[in-house]
């Protein structure tokens, strides 16, 4: 199994010394699991091929662009491929009641909202470093478990583990500030 450090060497093999083996890797690695987003998406298997083509063959043309500091590579490459699915596909419906703005809240919810927001900003900040770490990309970047222990290194059950472990934590504590319901 690769690791970040890995994919970022590959990245820049390929960037900087147009590297055929260190992209045949990378597109070996991440092909196929691209193809299985896209698809999970509801892209049919021959869109979701030429997506994965298509992102696949940005990778090889912009390599240079990645940057590791900002998001991992998996994180790169599947934002492309969401992306060009929105682009190519463009399957959405705009009459979609999700796509619609949402009411505008009274002054009271406004209230209600920004006082949760900042009770669990504060109760994030008490988490274990590996534990928040992991929420980040479980849900600020939108990583799947699978994809963090990729992106990690860390196996899948330690990733489930301290997700799961964050959750039961941010739940009592806010649950002691009275911002949830106690279950």
């Amino acid at each position: 199994m690769s690791n970040p450090a890995e994919f970022a060497a590959w990245v820049a093999d390929v960037a900087h010394r147009r590297d055929r083996g260190a992209f045949t890797r990378l597109f070996d690695h991440f092909a196929p699991r691209l193809n299985s987003y896209l698809m999970r998406l509801g892209t049919d298997a021959a869109l979701a091929e030429e997506i994965v083509q298509d992102v696949m063959s940005t990778l090889w043309r912009k390599a240079a662009l990645f940057d590791p500091s900002k998001s991992s590579l998996s994180t790169w490459l599947y934002r492309i491929a969401r992306n060009r699915r929105i682009d190519i596909a463009g399957d959405f419906d705009p009459d979609e009641p999700m796509l619609q703005p949402a009411a505008a809240p009274d002054l009271d919810q406004l209230v209600d909202i920004q006082q949760r927001e900042e009770a669990v900003r504060a109760v994030l900040t008490s988490l274990p470093p590996e534990q928040l770490d992991l929420v980040k990309l479980a849900f600020f970047e939108g990583l799947s478990h699978s994809q963090i222990s990729e992106t990690t290194g860390l196996p899948l059950g330690t990733v489930k583990s301290r997700i799961r472990l964050a959750f039961t934590r941010l739940r009592r504590m806010l649950e002691a500030e009275g911002v949830v319901e106690a279950t």
